[in-house]
């Protein structure tokens, strides 16, 4: 029971051995200035080989949590199902004169930050057990805890926290991890539980209604972005408002706005005899304006 990993920095090679692997981790940063040249080569390694891929930041922990952190996020290209992780310790010259009490800090706002960046993908923190039990004080460790307890079995870390990831060895100049799931697929439907849910599908259209009057100031109707409206086609009806005996003619201005400029299509010939004359509207489209001098003018947006 349980998957097998691997976490990798400069000092490993750009394709190291994945045989018997589920997923690696790779430090990207550490600071403010350095970035492991061989990242984004042993991601793509990694994702090649099918493993599950998250990335780490090493800090120095008298700079600003918010300004490394940053620096990290802004270094890679996240995609659902990425793995986001603080690697949380301080044993180098760079950290070692920082106060505790400032490690501490440094932690929290560092990982509630990244969250906040990066809602949507797993975001945790590794510790060895000097950290997690002598600098530590809340257990503040976001989505998971990777912890480090180097000569225990596999999958023993000897803590009482919930745990995600369990460092338990070296070896050929390696660190071996373990993770309790049943296998890769079940790590990778961990890593995308965190994906917002897709919008509820429904067969039953949704409409917009309303009407234009002639003369009038152009009508804007909001289109709602972001919601299962946003997941369906969607279509502009427009028509006459009065239907008589003798056909009448008359014409609507349309323009359509996508979020970044307006696009016109000029002056959509309606007559009553014909009913209504439909207009396509694509997904990313976020309101209309509306606008006729000749005839009042109803219309309708179905989403289906």
């Amino acid at each position: 029971m349980g998957i097998y990993g691997q976490d990798w920095a400069s000092y490993q090679s750009s394709t190291p051995n994945t045989s018997g692997l589920s997923f690696a981790f790779v430090k990207v940063t550490e600071g403010l200035s350095y970035i492991n040249p061989r990242w984004a080569a042993q991601r793509d390694h990694a994702k090649a080989d099918g493993l599950v891929w998250g990335g780490y930041h090493y800090p120095n922990m008298g700079n600003s949590p918010q300004a490394e952190a940053d620096y990290f996020i802004a270094q890679v290209d996240w995609q659902p199902g990425d793995v986001v992780i603080l690697d949380w310790e301080g044993y180098d010259p760079a950290n070692s004169g920082v106060p505790k009490s400032t490690q501490r800090a440094y932690k929290d706002v560092w990982l509630r930050h990244t969250k906040s960046r990066l809602p949507h993908n797993p975001v945790g923190m590794y510790a060895n057990l000097d950290y997690w039990r002598n600098v530590d004080q809340d257990g503040y460790y976001a989505d998971f805890l990777w912890i480090a307890t180097a000569g225990r079995a596999a999958g023993d870390p000897g803590i009482q926290a919930p745990w995600m990831f369990h460092q338990y060895g070296e070896s050929g100049d390696l660190d071996r991890d373990y993770c309790p799931l049943a296998g890769t697929a079940e790590l990778r439907d961990w890593t995308l539980s965190f994906q917002p849910s897709p919008p509820e599908e429904t067969d039953m259209p949704q409409w917009i209604t309303g009407h234009v009057d002639p003369g009038g100031q152009p009508t804007v109707v909001l289109l709602p972005h972001g919601t299962a409206w946003n997941a369906y086609n969607r279509r502009l009806h427009l028509g006459m408002d009065q239907i008589t005996d003798a056909p009448a003619t008359g014409s609507v201005r349309v323009a359509i706005h996508d979020g970044h400029m307006w696009r016109d299509i000029e002056d959509v010939q309606l007559a009553s005899a014909i009913g209504s004359v439909d207009v396509n509207l694509t997904r990313n489209d976020v309101k209309l304006s509306l606008r006729t001098d000749t005839a009042g003018v109803s219309f309708a947006v179905e989403t289906w």
